[in-house]
């Protein structure tokens, strides 16, 4: 097949774009340009798609004998990605712009223009699987080497993307076996440190880089009575699950410290109370897609596997497509709509909306939703964006 293998300038691109071309495929390497900063450099494992990393994708493309382009992609980057963030997090939720970068850059933007120019595949570094089922069907699958899984950020792959990907890193027992084929391959990037945190915030300081991005506003810290405890300097600083940096003087009745529950931009409020009240029984999304064949009946509810974070452990669930009637009445209104529900089998923690829950039956990546609300397994009563009378047993948190 004619390959298009994406090079990021680390070492498994590079062991995926040599793995591709032994495999008998015409490939071409590509860096994508990610940053019209022209200074950008990378510093140890932190940021990524810098200067120095395509200079990186480079030499080993030489040494792999293929040809070597750098597609500028910054423009489409800005708009969905790094804005996407900034809008995420303005409106009180905890996005993933990896997950948004694979979604819309590498297997959207990326997967276009090969496609229109004649290529049959897309070969990334990512350690996952493809495997083909009994029909002729393509799933995605965890990756042999379950402590460099990639599956999860991957879970946004629709059906027509699978059928042009390739993860030839699939099989590969572990990363130092990588690092020691390219060691063997002569790769300069063989030693290189993986990149870890956001690749356009380099310094790890998302509050920061928000804050000159997102216009401060004071509001109020509120309990789940609706009390005022303080007051913030801009809501878009805080997440679910929060604990430092709350600045709130008066203490809690039982002594015990307080965590942000919510997060509500409409009325630019933060409410805090027990970390108990961070268990969630319930989380919902109505963004959701299928990596793959769709299940047959989604509306009948079936047993799975949800992730809610790259390093997390999966947890039992069982999940169904629901539909929603509207309530008009409801604050704010709301609109008929189906969603995928996932009731996991013990709580989880450290779930915000924003998140991406990627679901797996066995290790197969069944599909994804974006959280748009979560139910605390502890009944909570918050204060709403506008006063009307709350349930006693009210349980919802982000509803």
């Amino acid at each position: 097949m004619k390959i298009l293998a994406a090079m990021s300038g680390g070492v498994d691109s590079a062991v995926a774009a040599a793995r591709a071309v032994e495999a008998g495929h015409e490939v071409v390497g590509v860096h994508l340009a990610l940053s019209r900063m022209p200074g950008t450099l990378r510093t140890g494992s932190r940021g990524c798609c810098t200067v120095e990393d395509s200079m990186d994708a480079q030499r080993a493309a030489n040494i792999i004998g293929i040809p070597y382009y750098v597609w500028d992609f910054s423009e489409r980057f800005k708009l969905d990605v790094v804005d996407d963030f900034i809008a995420e997090y303005a409106a009180g939720r905890t996005p993933n712009p990896c997950m948004r970068c694979n979604e819309k850059i590498k297997f959207a933007a990326l997967l276009e223009k090969a496609i229109a120019l004649g290529f049959d595949a897309v070969c990334t570094g990512h350690y996952a699987s493809i495997v083909t089922d009994a029909d002729g069907n393509r799933e995605l699958h965890r990756a042999s080497a379950w402590a460099k899984d990639q599956s999860y950020v991957l879970g946004v792959l629709t059906k027509e993307q699978l059928a042009h990907s390739m993860f030839p890193l699939g099989a590969t027992p572990s990363k130092a076996e990588v690092r020691a084929e390219a060691a063997e391959r002569g790769f300069s990037v063989a030693n290189k440190p993986d990149s870890y945190d956001i690749c356009f915030i380099p310094d790890g300081d998302t509050r920061g880089w928000l804050g000159e991005r997102v216009a401060p506003a004071t509001g109020d810290i509120l309990d789940r009575e609706g009390n005022k405890l303080g007051e913030h300097e801009g809501a878009v600083a805080f997440t679910v699950g929060q604990r430092k940096g709350l600045s709130i003087g008066t203490p809690a009745a039982d002594g015990k410290p307080r965590f942000v529950l919510e997060v509500r931009p409409v009325s630019n409020t933060v409410v805090v109370g027990p970390k108990e009240a961070l268990a969630i029984r319930e989380i919902a999304g109505t963004k959701f897609t299928w990596a793959g064949l769709a299940p047959e009946h989604p509306e009948i509810e079936f047993a799975c596997d949800v992730q809610i974070r790259a390093h997390a452990d999966p947890e039992p669930a069982v999940a169904q497509v629901i539909s929603v009637p509207a309530d008009p009445t409801a604050t704010p209104p709301v609109e008929a709509h189906t969603e995928l529900r996932i009731l996991p089998n013990e709580p989880l923690t450290g779930v915000a909306p924003g998140q991406t829950a990627v679901v797996y039956v066995g290790t197969r990546v069944l599909g994804q939703c974006t959280i748009d609300r979560t139910v605390s397994a502890v009944p909570v009563r918050a204060i709403p964006d506008v006063a009307v009378p709350v349930p006693a047993d009210s349980a919802t948190i982000n509803a």
